[in-house]
């Protein structure tokens, strides 16, 4: 009897995470179509449009480009490098730091 119960309890809690799920999908797809982030290649944002709400004037600066218009490109670029490359990299950035210039003039 007691495994019943804990199958129904388990039911029962899978059903609200499932629908809570679903809910906040249709959300988060609803809000997305209205701000009309993801338009196709030719077609104008809202913000491009003139159409103004709280949300796109209040844009983070870095998703702007020169001309203060929002960026339409991928916003993660990632390259593979070498190991011996990231370390030179590193080392150089680390060698060109300004307390690192002032460890080696006290050594010398």
């Amino acid at each position: 009897m007691l495994h019943l119960a804990y199958i129904l309890a388990f039911t029962i809690v899978a059903f609200f995470a499932i629908s809570n799920l679903v809910r906040s999908l249709i959300t988060v797809s609803a809000a997305d179509s209205r701000q009309g982030r993801y338009s196709p290649v030719g077609h104008s944002s809202p913000i491009e449009r003139g159409y103004s709400n709280e949300r796109s004037s209040q844009i983070h600066p870095e998703l702007l480009d020169e001309r203060g218009k929002p960026l339409n490109e991928p916003l993660l670029v990632m390259r593979s490098v070498s190991v011996e490359d990231a370390r030179k990299q590193l080392d150089s950035l680390y060698n060109s730091s300004p307390d690192r210039s002032k460890e080696t003039e006290g050594e010398a």
